[in-house]
């Protein structure tokens, strides 16, 4: 006996879905049987990966989003919703880092990553939320109302971490975020969690492993591993199915232990 989620009928918004993390979460979701809507910038990455999950025999389209813009994020949930139809689950995974000491800090750098984790967060779960919301109040009895929003954090925002302390401190906002928009919109039949990450080997970061400081931080680890984007599937399945209504406002560690 095994069992299955299946997400066929549901629509699901990916951002920040051009690499790594993101285009994987759409992967998945696709294989499950969503539609699923990408967003990002690059919009020929966002092309190629529509493509590609095509061609496995999901469905996918594609809205051109950046986050740091009101207006994009509202054009881009409406073309969604027009192309698509009404969102049932939002991934929340545009983000941004930079690397440095706090004293090395500057206005510029500080905005780039706030903008992007904390304020783009937001301003796409509110877009989106509010839609979820207004389907909730005018929905028939008996009908699928409400929806799943899962926030990527960090265990960056549980653990401060050497050097990326303005990343630290948005990813602690997006957890706090989470918590109130859970509190808010569950009477909706919303649910809000997050996920906190642990170190994963993304295209991103996948050179620094095999240096010298990527060897000695790896060796910091709890087993001495980085995870892989296909890592955090499960967790990521168990939010958004249709059977998670009583998880709601929940933070999960996904980092092999680090943050223990």
């Amino acid at each position: 006996m095994s069992y299955n989620i299946d997400l066929s009928g549901r629509v699901a918004l990916v951002t920040g879905a051009t690499s790594g993390l993101g285009a994987q979460f759409a992967r998945t979701l696709a294989k499950a049987g969503a539609a699923v809507v990408l967003a990002g910038r690059r919009v020929e990455r966002l092309k190629t990966l529509r493509a590609e999950i095509e061609g496995a025999g999901g469905d996918a389209h594609y809205v051109a989003m950046d986050v740091t813009d009101p207006v994009s994020i509202r054009a881009g949930v409406a073309h969604a919703e027009t192309e698509v139809g009404t969102l049932d689950i939002l991934v929340n995974n545009a983000g941004v880092s930079t690397t440095q000491r706090l004293t090395e800090v500057t206005p510029e750098d500080f905005a780039y990553v706030m903008d992007t984790n904390v304020r783009g967060a937001f301003f796409v779960a509110q877009e989106v939320g509010k839609r979820m919301i207004a389907r909730s109040r005018g929905a028939a009895p008996g009908t699928f109302t409400g929806g799943r929003i899962v926030n990527i954090a960090s265990m960056a925002g549980l653990r401060v971490l050497s050097q990326i302390g303005v990343y630290a401190m948005s990813k602690a906002a997006v957890v706090h975020m989470t918590r109130a928009m859970a509190l808010e919109w569950g009477r909706y039949g919303i649910n809000v969690n997050a996920i906190c990450p642990g170190y994963i080997d993304t295209e991103i970061n996948h050179q620094h492993w095999n240096t010298e400081a990527g060897q000695k931080l790896m060796q910091m680890l709890p087993r001495k591993r980085v995870g892989q984007p296909k890592d955090l599937d499960v967790v990521l399945m168990m939010l958004c199915a249709n059977e998670s209504h009583f998880i709601n406002g929940s933070v999960i560690q996904a980092d092999d232990g680090y943050a223990v």
